[in-house]
């Protein structure tokens, strides 16, 4: 792993607890080889407690592993024997428990075995860094610092990093940009503080939360549904988020603040509530406990009641004239309202953003840079989807700073410390605009960062005021726009919701293929946020069934739901009204749609310039067939990608299963394809979306030749360095494939016998049956003895033929119309 002359070849981190061994997994997700170091065991291996902490790794859901492979990665290790190993290492990342006297003893037992040029690193959540780097000889001091990854450090996307006073200005840069490319995180570099950045701002929240719903009288499982999705935060809200970071982790958190910040206008709130100390007494610490706020019951999710001590039925009580409110578009009048509103939850939901927007504005000159560091921090560090200074500024800032001067005067606010001058500053709009963020100790806008890694970041993560130009236009349509950055790579985005392709998505591709190879030396196909494609839109050719009938509402109904940012779980429906299209008699009109679909699919394959998808998050059934069949894929290790269509009754029809039958053949060391396409008839059969880009390889969606990038804000410049590669090569389309061999007659007729076995044992129905079959005839090539030769072309009629016999199917409406309802699958 190289920048500019920092190499890391190994790795170390220091502690095998829940962090420490997520980051350890991450490092190995990057490739990195790591050691993993703990206490030895008292009895049997030494190394026992990594050994299970690494299993635990194989285990956990959402994975902190892109494969279960990567653990092999984590070599176990223990300070009584292997503290040799230290001295080839070229990062040492220490996450143990958050006491300041283990720390130094630790760090003067490692200290003897480091290496002059090795990075040491402390993870901690807020202990001061100066007053750590104090217990390291002054010769290693200046390699010291801190690095605070956020729980989960596989998902979130936020490092803190914290300098001591004394630290080398080029490893910091060094450690910055490995940290951006290498482990795909976002970097910001936070003062010695207490709880630093995140921690200390989106602490105060959770504080101020709490004070004020019982001020207000309400339960906590309806203050997470207030401050979750409908204000823009994640779906784990307030308490979720708690018991996800552990009850005692949180109280530490708070007690760092107490100890630490004696002088902070807000220190009366710096105390565990009597009910959390309470719950951490009994050992219900949340999720790793599996008791905390809330527990499982059975299927139903119980939550702590205050008033009664005991766990009741959680349920969602937001009042409807408050949803009213908060989905209202335009934010000045959101806020407005709200203040407004005499009812008890809009009166929560002002007093906890009148205090967070005082409180940010107090420390932003303590604790951070510019205005851009805490809004990034929190957003990264907390899921939020506006900083609180963004929040502030969409919502008028002017009008929003009189109302807290005015509640601070009146005694309403937590605290009476007044808010800084530059906040009541007539002309003020803001803190973010075009030209930077603010900063209030030099009164300047801070321009981004300028180190080289972020010119990898050709459109970085944008602020509220900061504005976007993507690109020079080549032409759009109201479905796609094909633009370039002032070169001769095309980029493709898509403009449809969850970039689903229909035929205008399919006009405009095809059209933007014949431009590109016309007058550009490549095509990427980018998005400009994710997902890449939740897959086919078959909407325009419900339409034209349904002439007379208003239109369905959803096409692929798509959701990867993270628990604080985690694994993603999928639910997919095709938009069809099959009913009224049967009695129509149209199909033959979706046949054409798909044929369409094939035809797209097979253009990007055999252009005369290369194709490249840059993928990141969703590419599900469609989508995942038009990455198949570009040149290159470059995705994120967060892309969720799978064919998906079994899920709702019906088959891969847009080259997704001849392309798994030809890379099957082309793999076959004997000429038999059928032993790998096997496992590619389980993974379609059973509608199997990889939980990473690295498991999309396993699986088969991606080639081994598709790159992986971490970080995707670095997506579309690694996509464009590609198919400039490729173009630079003397590119020319791979020639069609006329000879492939079929696994035929003796393949279909093994899968269906695995097929009956689960029919009979009661594990499928008959209708997971007949689709299940269908899947086998087209991968299988049909009815023909094995091994005879088959071009492209053959494929995708058994694609489309065995598409739309499963369309005509009764139980695959059903399922389709259900899931359309109800967001969950069919089984019938």
């Amino acid at each position: 792993m190289r920048n500019n002359n920092f190499i890391v070849r190994k790795a170390a981190v220091l502690g095998a607890g829940v962090m420490g061994a997520q980051i350890a997994a991450h490092l190995a997700n990057a490739n990195i080889e790591t050691l993993l170091f703990e206490l030895p065991s008292q009895q049997g291996d030494p190394n026992d407690s990594v050994i299970k902490a690494v299993e635990r790794l194989r285990k956990q859901e959402p994975s902190p592993l892109s494969t279960t492979t990567r653990a092999a990665c984590i070599q176990p290790a223990n300070y009584g024997e292997h503290l040799d190993l230290l001295k080839d290492c070229d990062i040492v990342i220490e996450a143990i428990a958050e006491r300041m006297d283990w720390k130094a003893e630790l760090y003067a037992k490692v200290a003897p075995y480091l290496s002059e040029h090795t990075i040491f690193a402390s993870n901690t959540s807020g202990l001061s860094i100066n007053q750590l780097a104090r217990a390291f000889p002054k010769n290693l001091r200046r390699r010291f610092c801190g690095v605070h990854f956020f729980n989960p450090p596989r998902y979130m996307h936020l490092v803190e990093l914290i300098p001591y006073e004394d630290s080398d200005a080029a490893m910091l840069d060094d450690l910055e940009a490995f940290l951006v490319t290498y482990l795909g995180k976002g970097v910001i570099r936070a003062k010695d503080t207490p709880n630093f950045i995140a921690n200390r701002v989106g602490m105060f929240s959770m504080l101020a939360t709490m004070h004020h719903g019982r001020k207000f009288n309400l339960s906590f499982d309806l203050i997470d549904a207030l401050t979750g999705p409908l204000i823009g935060r994640p779906k784990s809200a307030t308490f979720r988020t708690a018991d996800v970071v552990g009850l005692d982790t949180l109280a530490h958190v708070i007690n760092t603040m107490r100890d630490g910040l004696s002088e902070d206008p807000w220190h009366r709130y710096f105390t565990p509530p009597d009910w959390l100390q309470g719950l951490i007494n009994n050992g219900s610490l949340g999720q790793k406990s599996k008791c905390g706020v809330y527990q499982k019951v059975g299927k139903e999710i119980h939550v702590f009641d205050l008033n009664t001590r005991t766990y009741r039925l959680a349920t969602d009580a937001v009042n409807d004239e408050i949803k009213v409110i908060l989905k209202l578009k335009d934010p000045v009048e959101r806020f407005a309202l709200l203040r407004a509103n005499a009812h008890p939850q809009a009166q929560f939901l002002w007093a906890i953003y009148r205090d967070l927007f005082h409180y940010c504005a107090l420390h932003l000159t303590a604790i951070a840079d510019n205005a851009r560091d805490l809004d990034l921090a929190i957003r990264w560090g907390f899921g939020w989807k506006l900083g609180p200074f963004e929040i502030w500024q969409e919502a008028g800032w002017s009008q929003i700073a009189g109302w807290v001067n005015a509640d601070i005067t009146s005694g309403n606010s937590m605290s009476d410390a007044p808010l800084p001058s530059w906040v009541l500053e007539p002309d003020r709009v803001g803190v973010h605009d075009s030209q930077g963020s603010y900063a209030p100790s030099s009164n300047t806008l801070r321009a981004r960062p300028s180190l080289p890694v972020y010119r990898r970041q050709l459109f970085p993560d944008l602020l509220l005021g900061e504005g976007v130009q993507y690109g020079t236009t080549i032409f759009e349509t109201d479905a796609i726009r094909m633009w370039h950055t002032g070169d001769d790579i095309a980029i493709v985005s898509f403009k449809s919701k969850m970039h689903t392709i229909g035929n205008d998505v399919l006009d405009g591709l095809q059209h933007a293929i014949q431009e590109a190879e016309s007058n550009c030396r490549a095509l990427v196909i980018w998005q400009t946020e994710p997902p890449f494609s939740a897959g086919a839109n078959l909407q325009k050719a419900t339409d034209r069934l349904k002439s007379d009938s208003p239109p369905s509402t959803l096409s692929l109904l798509a959701r990867k739901i993270k628990k604080t940012a985690q694994a993603a779980v999928l639910k997919a429906a095709h938009n069809l009204n099959l009913a009224d299209a049967l009695m129509a008699g149209k199909l033959a009109e979706v046949e054409s749609m798909v044929a369409q679909f094939q035809q797209t699919s097979q253009d990007l394959r055999y252009s005369m310039i290369p194709t490249v998808a840059a993928v990141d998050g969703l590419a599900l059934g469609g989508g995942c067939e038009f990455v198949m069949h570009c040149d290159r894929a470059v995705a994120t290790l967060e892309s969720y990608i799978g064919l998906v269509e079994v899920g709702v009754g019906l088959l891969p029809a847009g080259g997704g299963c001849k392309e798994l039958a030809l890379r099957a053949a082309r793999s076959a060391n004997d000429g038999d394809p059928f032993p790998l396409l096997k496992n590619y008839f389980q993974t379609v059969a059973t509608a199997q979306m990889a939980k990473s880009a690295e498991q999309a390889k396993e699986l088969g969606y991606l080639r081994p030749a598709d790159l992986v990038v971490m970080n995707r804000f670095e997506l579309l410049h690694t996509a464009k360095a590609q198919a400039m590669a490729l173009s630079e090569s003397g590119y020319r389309p791979p020639l069609q494939y006329r000879n492939i061999p079929v696994a035929g007659s003796t393949g279909i007729a093994t899968i269906k016998g695995m097929l009956i076995n689960m029919l009979e044992g009661g594990f499928i129905s008959e209708h997971d049956y007949l689709i299940g079959s269908k899947v086998a005839h087209v991968m299988c090539g049909g009815e023909l003895t094995p091994g005879s030769l088959v071009d492209e072309a053959w494929f995708l009629e058994l694609e489309r033929t065995a598409f739309i016999e499963l369309l005509a199917t009764e139980k695959t409406q059903a399922r389709v119309e259900y899931t359309l309802k109800t967001g969950k699958p069919l089984r019938n």
